[in-house]
């Protein structure tokens, strides 16, 4: 029935499409008058049950070109006509109720006895207001409904749960109803509101609450969970993903308010659920006008700029349109990928991509003397723990003599400002990785303050998805199967986004004064075995059923939390609520720290690995090697 109904619909529409494109208002107007004059003689029938005194007829046909020309200047004074009848709302029928009003009230005036009208009832003019307004809006009404009826969604259309009964979720309900090209069916809703339960929206059911999303996806047979609450706090997102564990399903989301602002809701706007949503932290507040006197216009030089957080820099650089952006990177193809990717993006900014290595002081030097940068980002290090364990040597040369290979080159140079990305792992280190960028930040105080070039620390955690993290380890394991390998049950780590943490740099950068080391909030440390579950259920498993997860024991140089301030550091609050100032930091300095570094530098040989570390434990007295130790 719904289909041979559907098919004559067609068919019928679109003979006549063309014809109602050309002359659509004067189709409706005709319309709308014919439903007029049908009501002016239904009240008439009304007023005289059914049979009417022939001095009445003659005064009926005599009024209607009256009530016509009444009726059609009320309803084009509002606009009534402008409405398309498939998606009439609230407001169309509230212009049809004024309409009507104002209409009834001009034909009152019309008929008035003092103009002659004696004979014409006042209960046919109330009448005729009463059944046009039912007659206007019910068409409407009914058009609506006929075309959402005779919507075909294919049987292979995917029964979509929606979590969230409010606004955004009945407007998606409304898109995915009017739009079957998208393929979707909303089945049910669940939400907390318990004024919700047990009603239909727009045909849906409300199955119940957030904590039954397993039962209401049975119940419905959900092959997807779609959560439409935009302004969702982290923690109601993990409380949807517990609840969806146990589902098998794939969570897609709408974005937040804030990214909602500039577009509507529709099924084009939904996304994948994905870990940047369950990080309980709040929007970045940066200021654009402190940021574009630091870059506008200046030569920008960035080390390591192929690695995650060095290209995400430079990304973020080229909004503010620097005069050039030097790109310094040791790896080629990564160099060559985002020298393409900001040349295509950018393409009113000059960048120059360069091969080159931070320990190579006459390349370096060669570089600043070409491109006399005004500020530097120095992003190049080696960051993965457990292999710089093994390969310690490499891990000095390149954290530590590059960090002063390149300080020194920008104070010969004169550079404005010198900004290190330092780490969590610098601050009571157990981890080589660590106590290098301990002493790369020693470096960037000690050369502070020689010249006019301001060195300035940034100092952060774990960033979601960066090369070497466990993000991009975990997603591989998951697509394999599993198992999914974390150290320890009890290990945690900071997280933050790639975005989020740039932004911090940038904005630290212009509250940098010189010799600052500055920390970025982090918020609340997150277990990694929380994270590896939670990744599990994203990708629509089940955790410890269809993937498991195992336990592989502490990795050397590996904690089992994150600091980011040392216990000799002061915590001072800056001009920004996410960026912290450690004050008070005993470091090596001068004489002292160049002698300790040549002598480091002359270990490199490998020929003694102990004295190595020895030495790294001299000039970095907090420096724990039992970590290291116990975990091998």
């Amino acid at each position: 029935m719904r289909q041979l109904a559907f098919r004559l619909f067609s068919v019928a529409s679109g003979a006549s499409a063309g014809f109602m494109l050309r002359h659509r208002l004067l189709v409706v107007g005709i319309v709308q008058v014919a439903l007029i004059l049908f009501a002016n003689v239904c009240a008439f029938l009304l007023r005289f049950e059914g049979h009417i005194p022939p001095p009445y007829q003659q005064r009926m046909w005599q009024g209607m070109p009256f009530v016509a020309v009444v009726y059609w200047a009320g309803l084009w004074g509002f606009s009534v006509h402008r409405g398309l009848w498939r998606y009439v709302g609230l407001h169309d029928l509230a212009r049809i109720f004024w309409a009507s009003v104002v209409s009834t009230a001009g034909l009152y005036a019309v008929f008035h006895p003092a103009l002659g009208w004696i004979n014409y009832p006042r209960s046919v003019i109330i009448l005729t207001g009463l059944l046009s307004l039912g007659l206007l809006a019910g068409i409407r009404l009914s058009v609506r409904w006929l075309r959402e009826w005779l919507q075909i969604v294919e049987p292979t259309a995917r029964r979509v749960l929606i979590v969230g009964a409010g606004n955004a979720g009945e407007l998606l309900v409304r898109d995915l109803q009017t739009n079957p090209s998208y393929n979707y069916r909303p089945v049910a809703f669940v939400d907390d509101d318990s004024i919700k339960q047990q009603v239909n929206i727009h045909g849906v059911p409300v199955m119940g609450t957030i904590a039954g999303i397993k039962r209401a996806a049975e119940t419905c047979a959900a092959q997807e969970i779609i959560v439409a609450i935009p302004s969702a706090t982290p923690k109601l997102m993990q409380k949807i993903l517990a609840a969806s564990e146990a589902c098998h399903l794939p969570i897609r989301t709408l974005p937040n308010v804030k990214q909602l602002l500039d577009g509507a809701v529709s099924m084009r706007r939904v996304r994948p659920l994905s870990l940047e949503d369950l990080l309980q932290r709040e929007p970045i507040q940066t200021d654009l006008q402190e940021l574009h006197p630091l870059l506008e216009g200046k030569s920008v030089l960035v080390t390591g700029a192929g690695g995650s957080i060095g290209s995400e820099l430079c990304r973020q650089i080229a909004r503010y349109r620097p005069a050039r952006l030097v790109l310094f990177e040791r790896h080629e193809n990564s160099l060559y990928a985002l020298d393409l990717e900001l040349r295509e993006t950018f393409p009113q900014v000059t960048t120059q991509a360069v091969v080159g290595d931070v320990t190579n002081a006459q390349q370096v030097e060669a570089v600043f003397r070409a491109c006399a940068p005004n500020l530097i980002f120095h992003a190049a290090a080696h960051k993965h723990v457990p292999m710089m364990e093994q390969n310690q040597g490499e891990a000095i040369r390149n954290n530590v003599m590059g960090m002063r290979t390149v300080g020194e080159a920008a104070l010969a140079a004169g550079v404005g400002q010198f900004v290190l990305i330092s780490t969590d792992k610098a601050v009571n280190p157990t981890s080589v990785m660590g106590v290098t960028k301990r002493i790369a930040e020693f470096l960037a105080q000690d050369l502070n303050g020689r010249n006019k070039t301001r060195f300035t620390v940034v100092r952060f955690g774990n960033v979601l998805g960066s090369n070497g993290s466990v993000v991009p380890l975990f997603t591989e394991q998951i697509r394999r199967g599993g198992p999914v390998t974390v150290t320890h049950p009890e290990i945690k780590r900071f997280f933050m986004t790639i975005p989020e943490a740039v932004q911090l740099v940038l904005q630290a950068s212009v509250l940098g004064r010189g010799g600052d080391v500055f920390v970025l909030d982090m918020g609340e440390q997150i277990r990694v075995v929380d994270l590896a579950r939670n990744m599990i259920v994203l990708s629509g498993h089940v955790p410890d059923q269809d993937i498991k997860i195992t336990f592989t024991g502490l990795r050397p140089g590996e904690k089992l939390y994150e600091e980011l301030f040392d216990g000799g550091e002061r915590v001072e609050p800056t001009a920004h609520a996410k960026i912290k100032r450690a004050v008070g930091l005993t470091t090596l300095e001068g004489e002292g720290l160049a002698r300790h570094v040549r002598e480091l530098e002359s270990l490199l040989d490998g020929s003694d690995p102990e004295k190595l570390a020895r030495k790294l434990q001299e000039m970095v007295p907090n420096y724990n090697r039992s970590t290291c130790d116990a975990a091998k």
